[in-house]
């Protein structure tokens, strides 16, 4: 069964407002993958969990056509809503079971997703809609090894971050660690004839404060923990957010870090 975390609608303008794209230089391994398994021409790829659409505006350049889909309709309103690509379209719908007839899809991709799917139903599925030599790219971060950087203080926002990641791990699924061991699991179960897993991808993202507070609002774990517990979840934000104020000595929410961060991308053909 798919897990269903992200579907009100507050959540999903949070998220809207706060998540960001895969790195360009991720985008790039992906479309050399397919490029080098399958070749031209790129028609259909199709974005499952797109949230609120990030990775689909990525891919959207790339393709004649990008379909984006979740089982959230508030995250597809707010993707629609903000839409600039005019190649895409959202569907609701879950990874397990696709409205694709067989051997339609070029692309499959899944950003920070895969590890709320049934693993074997969505293999399955993947395997049905994929074109001869098509390509799945299932990709992500792992929050616990990411660092921070302002000035010379560095080393303790990273820790105020873990610190506050660990507060919230009573109130993380299960299904987070997949994401966390790099889909290690998922990857293992693939049979496609041709797989690669490609770790330490790293990235630095310039985030100010405000969007860096504003992205830990949108993890399952916070939402869960605020569901829970509104008045606590909230003050482990805000005593957060002054800590790191704190440590990097300023009073305003736009100041700006570097957030360095390490993606990782199971491909399979």
């Amino acid at each position: 069964m798919t897990h269903r975390f992200f579907e009100g609608k507050e959540h999903a303008s949070i998220y809207q407002t706060y998540r960001f794209p895969p790195p360009d230089g991720l985008r790039n391994i992906i479309l050399q993958y397919l490029d080098n398994k399958k070749g031209q021409p790129h028609e259909l790829a199709v974005d499952l969990g797109c949230g609120t659409g990030q990775n689909c505006q990525l891919f959207a350049p790339h393709f004649k056509e990008v379909v984006g889909m979740d089982v959230s309709e508030c995250q597809l309103d707010e993707a629609r809503a903000v839409q600039s690509c005019p190649n895409i379209t959202y569907r609701k719908g879950t990874a397990e079971e696709l409205p694709f007839s067989h051997n339609s899809v070029d692309l499959l991709t899944a950003a920070s997703a895969a590890h709320w799917f049934d693993q074997d139903r969505f293999l399955a599925e993947a395997s049905r809609v994929l074109k001869p030599r098509g390509c799945m790219a299932l990709l992500g971060y792992s929050d616990m090894s990411s660092k921070l950087h302002y000035k010379n203080c560095g080393e303790q926002l990273t820790h105020i971050f873990k610190e506050m990641k660990q507060t919230l791990m009573p109130h993380t699924n299960n299904r987070v660690a997949v994401c966390e061991n790099k889909l290690e699991d998922l990857y293992a179960a693939i049979t496609f004839p041709d797989k690669e897993r490609v770790e330490y991808i790293e990235a630095n993202q310039l985030i100010s404060l405000r969007n860096l507070i504003g992205f830990i609002e949108t993890w399952s774990a916070f939402q869960t923990y605020k569901k829970k517990d509104p008045k606590s979840a909230r003050d482990l934000l805000l005593n957060t957010q002054d800590r790191f104020l704190a440590a990097m000595a300023v009073t305003s929410l736009d100041t700006e870090l570097k957030w360095e961060l390490e993606y990782y991308c199971v491909l399979a053909s």
